[in-house]
Formats: C-alpha cells, structure tokens, sequence
C-alpha cells in the first residue's frame, strides 16, 4: 500500500503528463468546480459542458502553471471563465427553465423542499446581472477571496465590496418576489 501523495507531488506528476495524478489533484475540487460552473452557466447541460471545457484547459495549461495561486484558485478562475465563455457563445440561445440543479450540501431532511428551495434560488441568480452573479458565485461557491474576485474582475476591493452587497440584495428581493408571488 502506497502513502497518499501530496497536493505538490501529484502537480508535479501530473506536470510531466501523468493522467492518473491528474485526476486525483482535482478529485477533491471536481464536485465544487462544477457548482461553479452550473451556478454561472444556470443549467446542467452548459454546465457540463462548461466543466469538461475548464478540465481541457487545466490540463492543456497546467505546465504553465507556476503556484502563484493554489491549483483550486487557478482551477477554480478557469473553470468560471469557461462558464462565462459558454454563455457568452449561447447568448441568444434562451436558458431551459426546467434545468437540474446542484448544489453541493443537502442535510437531506426532506429532498424535495431542498430542491424546490435550491430552485429558487438558481432563479433568482438568473435575474443578477452578471457582474453581480459572477462576484457572488465566486465569493458563495468558489471561496474566492475579495482580493482574487477583484483581481479576476480587474476592478477595486471596493467596487468587489459593492457588487456583493448589491448582488446579495437584489437575490434578496428576487427570492422575495417568488415568495410572493
């Protein structure tokens, strides 16, 4: 029985090409890599698509990773840019509203109220712009910090600040309305 490898070792394999070090680098990441993607993207097809683009991607550029940022952070921004990609190409096509949806803990009391809340809340996002989506995806789901939401972004700590208490505002009255309604 071998010793679990380290985050560094298994970079360090997986740079030199090894598909199985690879795979267990972002075994622990996959699950929230692809929340990022579905909660940017708003279905599970885009998303899919989304995340399988993102694993291409770090791995076609993961020699040219230099550890500037954790490999989640850097996974984490290229999978966000492949969500944004996706949508920016599929603008005019307009979002299935009967999309799956998944989100990464359930305490599993009573499934359908989970999803039925968990859907809710994908809708409301949906009526985000997305400055204010993408900022609050990152900081909620991805673990981003204000300062890598702002160097992602290219805008102030400050203006990161706003767009999340805005976001969190609007989603308020969005979920609100649905209540509502």
């Amino acid at each position: 029985m071998t010793a679990p490898r380290t985050e560094a070792e298994l970079l360090a394999r997986a740079k030199q090409g090894d598909q199985l070090a690879f795979n267990e680098l972002l075994t622990p990441y996959r699950n929230r890599l692809f929340a990022v993607c579905i909660r940017t993207t708003g279905n599970r097809a885009d998303a899919e698509d989304a995340l399988q683009n993102a694993l291409i991607a770090i791995w076609q550029n993961l020699p040219k990773f230099r550890g500037e940022a954790s490999i989640s952070t850097w996974a984490f921004r290229i999978a966000t840019n492949a969500s944004l990609a996706l949508l920016r190409k599929r603008r005019e096509i307009t979002v299935d509203d009967e999309a799956e949806y998944v989100f990464e803990e359930s305490d599993g009391t009573d499934f359908a109220e989970d999803h039925a809340v968990k859907d809710r809340v994908q809708s409301a996002l949906k009526t985000l712009s997305e400055d204010f989506r993408v900022a609050l995806v990152l900081r909620e789901f991805g673990d981003y910090t204000y300062e890598q939401i702002a160097e992602y972004q290219q805008v102030p700590v400050q203006t990161v600040r706003s767009r999340l208490n805005r976001a969190r505002k609007q989603l308020k009255a969005a979920l609100e309305a649905q209540t509502a309604a």
